[in-house]
């Protein structure tokens, strides 16, 4: 008696013990028709290299998202979308240069053409007339000191202003403000880039 009510109560343990992980087998099976992975199995399956194993492709694509990056930039610096220019473009105090520059005449805008000009004529005097090449000499270096002293008046004036909006970080060495402004107001105002927010001049920033 004492044998058979010990190996009942085993018995009777040991199906409940087992019924548990029955009972999970089968809810694993009946619920996504195969076993649940284990957590390691899993996690090596998300994992991803470090390093592509195509460098080549993965360089090329690279390349061409910062060509398109590039492309997007230089249109909307064309176009004149604030929103969309490099993030260097976008400063306030770089917005401000280029309102005072765009809003202004100056005489370094027409630098460049002038040059060439005066190129042209102190060749053809060298050759015909040498006289003529001491008077268009001096017209050109008249005409240099006339840039210098123009940039140096402008920035001068615009650099006031931009301490009293914006502070003394917006003249400081490393943000080229100085430089910035020179090299805008060299360029034709037409093809300027960003392109002026205003179609005529006058329109001074506030």
């Amino acid at each position: 008696m004492t044998w058979k009510l010990f190996k009942g109560r085993d018995s009777d343990d040991s199906t409940e013990e087992s019924s548990p992980s029955d009972q999970d087998g089968a809810n694993q099976t009946e619920g996504k028709g195969k076993p649940t992975p284990k957590r390691r199995q899993a996690e090596q399956r998300n994992l991803r290299p470090l390093v592509p194993k195509d460098r080549k492709a993965s360089r090329k694509a690279e390349k061409a998202r910062l060509r398109a990056r590039e492309d997007a930039e230089y249109e909307a610096m064309r176009t004149g979308d604030v929103a969309h220019m490099p993030k260097a473009e976008r400063l306030p105090w770089r917005i401000y240069i280029r309102d005072y520059v765009d809003a202004r005449f100056g005489v370094a805008e027409f630098m460049m053409p002038a040059i060439i000009f005066f190129f042209i004529i102190t060749m053809v005097a060298l050759m015909a007339w040498p006289q003529l090449y001491t008077a268009s000499m001096i017209v050109m270096y008249a005409y240099i000191i006339a840039v210098i002293l123009d940039l140096f008046v402008m920035w001068r004036k615009l650099k006031r202003r931009l301490i009293d909006k914006f502070g003394e970080r917006a003249v400081a060495k490393g943000s080229r403000s100085a430089s910035y402004a020179c090299m805008r107001a060299w360029q034709f105002r037409r093809w300027r880039v960003p392109k002026p927010r205003y179609p005529t001049r006058g329109h001074w920033p506030e």
